[in-house]
């Protein structure tokens, strides 16, 4: 019988990855921040046509602005932590779904059942 079962991917930090996540973070803090700016635009444009209640849409707009802020604020974190991990470490960097034959008499036991693929610079390096 098949089952399926949560694969954690793990990442292994190398020179090359640290320099790939530290750009892709930047990529989107330089996209939220862009977010930004123009719903500031797009908030003061409908201001100034004003067609709808400004309480209302100054509620929308700055929910909108504290949720990017947040996650740039959460980038920040995100890239001090990574300045200071060792090269070498492993990152968790997503789980996924995956199909596993169990038979009777298999051990039925959580470890048996969890499995781990660790990535290296984009390549398999050791299914657990």
């Amino acid at each position: 019988m098949n089952v399926i079962h949560t694969i954690t991917i793990k990442q292994v930090l190398t020179e090359k990855s640290k320099e790939l996540l530290m750009k892709r973070y930047e990529n989107q803090k330089l996209q939220l921040s862009k977010e930004c700016d123009q719903l500031q635009f797009e908030m003061k444009k409908i201001e100034r046509a004003r067609k709808y209640p400004s309480h209302k849409l100054n509620q929308h707009f700055e929910r909108e602005l504290n949720e990017r802020a947040d996650k740039i604020k959460l980038l920040d974190f995100q890239i001090e932590q990574l300045t200071i991990l060792p090269i070498g470490s492993e990152l968790k960097e997503k789980e996924v779904q995956g199909m596993m034959d169990i038979q009777v008499g298999d051990n039925w036991e959580e470890g048996a059942l969890s499995k781990t693929i660790i990535i290296e610079d984009g390549f398999v390096k050791e299914i657990r």
